[in-house]
């Protein structure tokens, strides 16, 4: 491959558009059973993360916009 460096790496899934077409290049090579099986787990996992009690993320309000004392 011409992407690859001498040590071996690949730069092309060093990008955010590399590394999405990877990982969906290797979710596609699983077999039926496996992505049933990834499936199956996440949504365990996410049932268990939604039952979790406070796991709310609230940001503090920002002062953006505000006038500065010392913006003369």
């Amino acid at each position: 491959m011409a992407d690859k460096s001498e040590d071996g790496t690949d730069w092309q899934l060093a990008t955010w558009e590399g590394a999405n077409l990877e990982s969906l290049r290797r979710w596609a090579s699983l077999p039926l059973e496996r992505i049933i099986a990834a499936l199956e787990e996440m949504e365990r996992l996410n049932d268990a993360l939604q039952r979790t009690p406070g796991t709310v993320v609230r940001e503090q309000p920002s002062d953006y916009g505000e006038p500065r004392g010392d913006d003369s």
